[in-house]
């Protein structure tokens, strides 16, 4: 008689723990034929990082769905490791069902932030860029109505535009990262529009005669925008595609480093 209690007992709870979960169940089936469906991780440590490395500067905000579709998890797997993610504060849970990273991502960011100074996570970028673009590489911050250099990573080829850390360039003489600067400190430049749309500035001659460069925004991962990242060269051999590469490279380098290149919702 005992045991026979004992197995109606936990049949019922297994009864009670279906019903609970039986609509996302049945999609998490219903998904399982997906050919592209990635493998799951195995530790529960890994799901957890796997489900909170779905998000991305593009993707601030999935559902319940598209988190099985990148973690390879079936949703009644993915909402029991939510509900931990989301007590914990790693995860925050909308109404409409939807999640976004939760506030305790931020202040683990602020930690890191306060680890590492500003120049030991710039420095990396500044050399990988060069090293790939093969031009010179400086860092700019808005002081007054001029732009300061505070980091610079300078081209070995013979023909070059050299940049001093320190140097102090008046905003209204131009450069690329002067608009990108006057962008975003509410100052006053023709390119403001684009620069908000594609998130760079391009300028050709404009401040001094034969360079090209190009400029983008760099903001901390809390919205805060820190100054302008630009990489320079000769305009013969900087064309506008390569400025265009230099680009992409400079967005995936500073990410590696913890930096975005587009303002935080609400910034």
């Amino acid at each position: 008689m005992k045991t026979s209690h004992t197995k109606t007992s936990a049949g019922a709870k297994a009864k009670a723990l279906a019903a609970t979960e039986s609509v996302d169940v049945t999609e998490s089936e219903q998904d399982g034929g997906v050919a592209d469906t990635p493998k799951p991780p195995a530790g529960v440590l890994e799901r957890g990082i796997a489900i909170l490395e779905c998000f991305s500067e593009e993707r601030l905000r999935l559902s319940l769905r598209e988190l099985a579709e990148c973690t390879g998890l079936d949703k009644a797997t993915l909402l029991r490791l939510l509900g931990v993610l989301t007590r914990a504060r790693m995860v925050h849970r909308f109404d409409s069902g939807s999640y976004a990273p939760g506030p305790a991502l931020l202040h683990m960011g602020m930690l890191y932030r306060s680890t590492f100074d500003l120049g030991t996570r710039m420095q990396p970028v500044l050399h990988n860029t060069m090293r790939e673009t093969g031009e010179t590489v400086a860092f700019y911050v808005r002081s007054g109505n001029e732009r300061v250099c505070l980091f610079r990573e300078n081209t070995s080829k013979e023909v070059r535009h050299h940049v001093e850390v320190g140097t102090r360039i008046r905003l209204a003489d131009g450069g690329s990262s002067a608009h990108v600067l006057n962008a975003f400190t509410g100052g006053d430049t023709p390119q403001a529009k684009a620069i908000h749309e594609k998130g760079y500035a391009m300028t050709r001659s404009e401040r001094v005669a034969e360079m090209a460069s190009v400029a983008l925004p760099v903001f901390e991962s809390d919205g805060t925008f820190l100054g302008a990242l630009v990489v320079i060269g000769l305009a013969s051999r900087h064309s506008e595609e390569a400025q265009l590469k230099a680009v992409d490279i400079v967005r995936r380098e500073l990410a590696l480093q913890g930096f975005n290149t587009r303002p935080s919702a609400g910034h």
